[in-house]
């Protein structure tokens, strides 16, 4: 029987502001050394900071495992922009 997952199942936990774990990842969109963009259970989740890896990705159980030095987290409503008629990278990039 094929496992379905009950929205809104995410979790997020950061540890010094050097690792993280993210749970209720749906995809990875974008990521470099300053910027890490994640599709998650709850929306688009950006989290920035220096020298950012993506050590760990297994988008079956939807975890991902971050490292560098954590700045922000910033969450985006994905589903609320796309009833409105505009991308999220239209508003993310305004």
């Amino acid at each position: 029987m094929e496992e379905k997952r009950v929205g809104g199942a995410h979790k997020l936990v950061v540890n010094n502001r050097k690792t993280s774990l993210v749970t209720g990842v749906l995809d990875v969109l974008s990521f470099d050394l300053n910027e890490i963009l994640l599709e998650t259970e709850q929306g688009m989740l950006m989290v920035k900071g220096t020298d950012m890896h993506v050590n760990r990705l297994n988008l079956e159980k939807g975890e991902v495992d971050l490292s560098g030095n954590i700045d922000s987290f910033a969450y985006s409503d994905v589903h609320q922009q796309v009833k409105n008629g505009e991308s999220f990278l239209g508003k993310l990039f305004r």
